[in-house]
Formats: structure tokens, C-alpha cells, sequence
């Protein structure tokens, strides 16, 4: 259905979101858990809201999603999901023999107030987890936050079920990577592997979720951080969080576990984070910048110069998760664009002064807003009373481009109408090139549409 009953006229809105900036916790979860080896995430609540999990990632990854669920029915929303947890752990561990088994709550088991480390400690306790297997958990009701909340709020549990300082410490830096594509954590090891830094990358879905085509069956695909490198990241000499709203708390809790430090950096998108992120992995590396990392960046260099002519002066507007919002919109300014409307629907009271920062000389000109009443509708009203030149987000920037002619980038989660985004990387010097690359074929595509509506000057 087309936006075009949207209004011009914005009013205030307190218990009303029309067309959310995002998608729910457990989506978050399940993502960061097959980040992770021969893991089988597990959505606690009923089969809906499974199928509507795994659903949205099999439409934006184009893979299958596996997970188990619960199967709460009226009997289990009355009195509780301990029985339909337990058999659940029973039958996963016997019939699909995961090493891991993530368990993540939904809106249903949450009101109910199911006690999962209760739960599972019974499952422990009848042997129901055979030895050396896992059962780990975090709580991800969909009434509060985003999918990045349910993100973090699974890569900390990792974190705080795994992660062991045996008392030596080892050389290899931690990265934790925000919610990103497959592409983006391969480009993340890959600029680690050309300065010579030893990683563990943590959650880690390439070749999970790109995992390349075999002709054989695999329920388990060979990517994902292994359980050794978990317990090991608690050796670890350094932690980079890469992205506030998505690792944060999971670097706290590695810090407090096992006393390893950890910088805090967006995610490497643009030229300016992307230097940061170089300059982290050089320190803490205790190494210096390969050739071939500035030999990207000055390719990139290259590249602006050469698109300037198509970008300056382009009104952006963008909407999608807050670590990706903000090194989005410094990498705009860098290229003389103008990013005029921001808008996020994850919660977090860091946003305003993180995208005020970022936006610089140009916050006092931008509108955004962020958390529940953030959303689709109140873009296109502000893009109703001032067009923009292009729209960078999630799939559902596609109405608002179709009803204002105005070309569009699709960046972000979810993608449900595209296929191949989930193959190259955003992130990195390539990454910024790749972004540069779909921006200026989309203001040349601009000006060719303009230049149609003009009458022909013989």
C-alpha cells in the first residue's frame, strides 16, 4: 500500500507509531546467536512468533533460518513454559545435536514471567544437556527496544556465559561487531589480517548466513565464532566495541567478568570511522598500518574527489539503527552532502549528543528523532513539506520513494526486496567506495529525472 494519505501536517504523538523504524528483540537475538558455531537459537513463546523471526531473516539473507521454539499454547500462557522448555532442550540435543542451544524470551513468555536460568538449571539438573553442550540465554520481550537492543542484549549474554580468564594473557584483540552484514564481519577480519592482528571476531555469521553452495546438506555451516575462542576472549589484551547501542553492555560485561579493557568506536562506515577503527587496531596491535589498508583509503580518496561534482549539495534523508545512523552521517558531511532528516526507532538517550557530533556545523539544521514515535510516517511528512535528493535506509523507505519520485539506497535491516546486499560490505575504505558508488548513480538518476520534467530546450 502507497503513503500517499500521509499529511503535511505533523502532530504530536505520545502512544502512537506508525510504520516503526525497526523490527523487534528476538529478531536481534536469533541473528547474534548464529553468529556463533554450530548454535541453534531458540525463541521461548509460541510458534508465531518463531515463524515471523526466522521469516524476516530468510527474506532479507536468503538463507534458511533455523531455530526451535517452544510452542506456547493456551495452557502455556496461563501457567508458564517450563514443561515446553524442557522438552524442547531434550529434543534439540537429540535430534539436531547443536553445540549450543540460545534461548531468547518473546512478548508472551515474558508477561508470563518464565525464569529461564531456573528453567535451564533444571534441565541441567535431570541431565537433559548432555556434557559439553550449552544452554545460554538472554531476555528479549518485543515491547521494549529494537532489534539492536535484542542484538546486545544476546552477544552480552555470550559474553558472560563464555568468556574465561585462565590468569595469562594472550595477544589476540576482541572485536565485537554490531549488527552488520556477513560481508562486513569477512571485512572486518580481512583489514585485521592485513595489519597482522590476531582477532576473535564475536558474533561472526560469514559463512553462516552467505555460506557458500556446496550441493550437500549442512544444518550447522562452517562460519561462526567457535566455543574455544569464546572462553578465550577472556584472555584477550583488548576488546574494540564496535557500536554503542549494539556491544556496549556486552564489553562492559567482558570487562567486569575477566578484567580485559575495551574501547568503545562506532562501526567503520565512511572515511572518518573507518580511520579510527585502522588506528585502534594499530594500537592495540601494537602494530603499524599495512601499505595496502592506505593504499585503500587513498583509493577512496580518489573516488570522492571524482563524485564530488554528483554529490555536493544533496539533501539526504536517512533512517535505520543508531550505529549506523551516526559514522552514515559524518561520512556525508565529508562528502558536502546535507543529511536533513534522521530517524531511528531504537531507544537511548546517547543519540542526540552522538548525531549532534557527528552532524557538526550542521546539527542546528537537521531534524531527527529517535525511540517509539520515530518512524515512517513522520519521515514522509517531513519530506512532504521539504523533498530531499535521496533516501538512504531499510526496505521500507520504498513507499516513500515511489510516492515522491525520489531515489533511494538501500542500506540497513531489513532488505526484503533486494538479493546481493548481504555479499558486499558497507564497512572498510571498499565499503565506503561500494556506498559512494550506489549514492552517485542515484543523484545521476536524480538529475536524469529532473531533467525529463523540464520542457525540451531546442
Amino acid at each position: 500500500m502507497l503513503l500517499r494519505h500521509t499529511t503535511k501536517e505533523i502532530k504530536e504523538r505520545n502512544a502512537l507509531t506508525i510504520n516503526p523504524a525497526k523490527t523487534c528483540q528476538p529478531i536481534g537475538a536469533m541473528y547474534a546467536a548464529l553468529g556463533i558455531h554450530n548454535c541453534l537459537p531458540h525463541s521461548h513463546g509460541s510458534q508465531g512468533c518463531c515463524s515471523y523471526h526466522r521469516s524476516t531473516l530468510t527474506r532479507h539473507y536468503k538463507e534458511p533460518i533455523m531455530a526451535g521454539t517452544s510452542s506456547f499454547t493456551e495452557g502455556s500462557s496461563v501457567f508458564g513454559g517450563q514443561a515446553n522448555l524442557l522438552q524442547a532442550i531434550n529434543n534439540m540435543f537429540t535430534i539436531y545435536d547443536p553445540d549450543i542451544i540460545a534461548i531468547h524470551t518473546t512478548c508472551l513468555s515474558e508477561t508470563i514471567g518464565d525464569d529461564i536460568v531456573q528453567i535451564t538449571k533444571k534441565a541441567s539438573d535431570e541431565d537433559m544437556i548432555p556434557l559439553g553442550k550449552h544452554v545460554i540465554h538472554c531476555n528479549t520481550p518485543s515491547y521494549v527496544g529494537s532489534h539492536v537492543t535484542g542484538y546486545a542484549n544476546m552477544v552480552k549474554g555470550i559474553v558472560k556465559y563464555f568468556a574465561e580468564n585462565s590468569g595469562e594473557k594472550s595477544k589476540r584483540i576482541n572485536i565485537i561487531s554490531g549488527w552488520v552484514e556477513p560481508s562486513d564481519m569477512r571485512e572486518i577480519k580481512r583489514m585485521s589480517k592485513e595489519m597482522g592482528v590476531d582477532i576473535i571476531l564475536l558474533p561472526d555469521t560469514s559463512d553462516v548466513l552467505d555460506a557458500p553452495q556446496t550441493g550437500k546438506h549442512a544444518f550447522y555451516p562452517k562460519g561462526g565464532t567457535t566455543v574455544t575462542d569464546l572462553i578465550a576472549a577472556g584472555n584477550s589484551k583488548h576488546t574494540i566495541a564496535l557500536g554503542e547501542w549494539a556491544t556496549k553492555e556486552a564489553a562492559i560485561a567482558l570487562e567486569n567478568k575477566c578484567k580485559v579493557p575495551f574501547a568503545l568506536s562506532e562501526l567503520p562506515i565512511g572515511l572518518r570511522a573507518t580511520d579510527r577503527f585502522v588506528q585502534a587496531l594499530a594500537k592495540f596491535g601494537g602494530v603499524k598500518v599495512a601499505d595496502t589498508i592506505n593504499d585503500e583509503r587513498g583509493r577512496l580518496l580518489d573516488v570522492i574527489t571524482d563524485m564530488h561534482q554528483y554529490l555536493y549539495g544533496k539533501r539526504v534523508a536517512l533512517w535505520g539503527d543508531p550505529d549506523h545512523l551516526i559514522p552514515l552521517s559524518e561520512f556525508l558531511i565529508d562528502l558536502d552532502m546535507k543529511p536533513v532528516y534522521i530517524v531511528s526507532g531504537t531507544p537511548g538517550k546517547d543519540f542526540e549528543p552522538r548525531i549532534r557530533k557527528a552532524l557538526g556545523d550542521r546539527a542546528d539544521e537537521t531534524r531527527f528523532k529517535y525511540g517509539a514515535q520515530a518512524d515512517m510516517y513522520l519521515m514522509h511528512q517531513w519530506i512532504k513539506e521539504e523533498p530531499v535528493d535521496l533516501l538512504i535506509g531499510n526496505t521500507y523507505g520504498k513507499y516513500i520513494s515511489r510516492d515522491e519520485n525520489i531515489p533511494f539506497v538501500r542500506m540497513g535491516f531489513p532488505i526484503l526486496d533486494r538479493i546481493g546486499h548481504s555479499y558486499f560490505p558497507f564497512v572498510g575504505y571498499l565499503g565506503a567506495i561500494r556506498l559512494l558508488e550506489k549514492s552517485s548513480g542515484c543523484s545521476w538518476t536524480s538529475r536524469m529525472r529532473s531533467a525529463r520534467k523540464r520542457p525540451l530546450n531546442w
